[in-house]
């Protein structure tokens, strides 16, 4: 018997827009529960469309929200930060006065410095102070679709070198670490990635470049580098792309790390905030030219190293050319 439209059962799942370029909230779920088909590709949907997603109440333990998660694609495992012996995948980000956050209040999507970085990030409240520790949000996707058809052809040309300059403080400290991080240089080398990043399912243009991870614009004089990036820096800061989060007690944030830029204040401290994060994997980022085989640089080329810091490295407003692999 074929059944009415009347009759096929309605998924349970809400999606509500809170802001006019960025951000969904999604109700009317358990997610204590498994989730069926077609509420996870609803989920998926409205994802993709509104690039982050919140869900409140959502009162999980570690395994409920592993499983959750999991639903929604491949998890990973971030290479340093500390993560629960019983759950590698899970990153718990507990900070006050005596553990205050590395480098949450820049600009930046998580992991650039990979080759595939992760395509989403899942966070959860578990610990929340009671003023500060929201969480900000930019569509790098309506950064894009904001600029002058002019500038979006520049900056759809340009590839940039990424590292992860941000974790190399962890090391920097002993011997030992010392010989660590040589050993990280080898197994993340600096990625280049396009500076105007296709999405993969909804084919939009999003701006991919970050203070956090990007190193310099690749095959351009320094000078010039620098005064790109010094204009794609601002564009996260426009109101109009944003979306601020206030987070809740048993609260779930979904983000997209291909669309979108995300900037936690450290207002909150000295005060506690306690937070789990997993991050779902992605794949090669591309550009207007396609998909390419990965490329590499050496290290300590810029931005790292002494010359870098001194100022040295500008001398002549070259670079040496048989430091680079240049994009083809």
């Amino acid at each position: 018997m074929k059944m009415s439209a009347s009759s096929k059962s309605v998924s349970p799942v809400r999606v509500e827009k809170l802001g006019a370029n960025i951000g969904a909230e999604i109700s009317g779920i358990d997610l204590t529960q498994n989730l069926a088909r077609p509420d996870v590709k609803q989920i998926k949907d409205a994802f993709v469309e509104h690039e982050v997603l919140v869900f409140r109440g959502q009162d999980l333990t570690q395994d409920q929200y592993i499983h959750f998660t999991g639903q929604l694609g491949e998890l990973t495992i971030h290479p340093f930060a500390t993560a629960l012996p019983d759950h590698p995948e899970l990153i718990v980000l507990d900070n006050d006065k005596n553990n205050p956050p590395l480098s949450t209040d820049q600009w930046h999507s998580d992991e650039m410095f990979r080759h595939e970085p992760p395509w989403a990030t899942a966070l959860r409240s578990t610990i929340v102070p009671k003023i500060g520790g929201d969480t900000c949000f930019a569509s790098m996707t309506s950064a894009y679709e904001g600029l002058n058809s002019s500038l979006q052809g520049f900056y759809n040309s340009l590839e940039a070198v990424n590292d992860f300059k941000v974790f190399r403080v962890l090391y920097s400290g002993t011997r030992e670490g010392r010989e660590r991080l040589v050993e990280l240089e080898d197994l993340f080398p600096n990625a280049i990635h396009p500076v105007v990043r296709i999405h993969p399912i909804s084919k939009k243009k999003a701006i991919y470049v970050s203070p956090q991870t990007t190193k310099y614009i690749a095959n351009v004089r320094d000078f010039e580098s620098e005064h790109i990036l010094h204009m794609l820096y601002q564009l996260p800061e426009v109101p109009e792309y944003q979306l601020r989060v206030r987070w809740e007690p048993n609260m779930i944030v979904l983000w997209d790390n291909i669309s979108t830029q995300h900037y936690a204040p450290r207002d909150f401290l000295p005060h506690r905030r306690r937070m789990e994060r997993l991050t779902i994997k992605g794949s090669r980022p591309y550009g207007i030219a396609g998909k390419k085989r990965h490329k590499t640089v050496k290290m300590n080329v810029r931005g790292t190293d002494s010359d870098s810091r001194t100022g040295q490295h500008r001398k002549g407003l070259t670079r040496p050319a048989n430091n680079i692999l240049k994009a083809n």
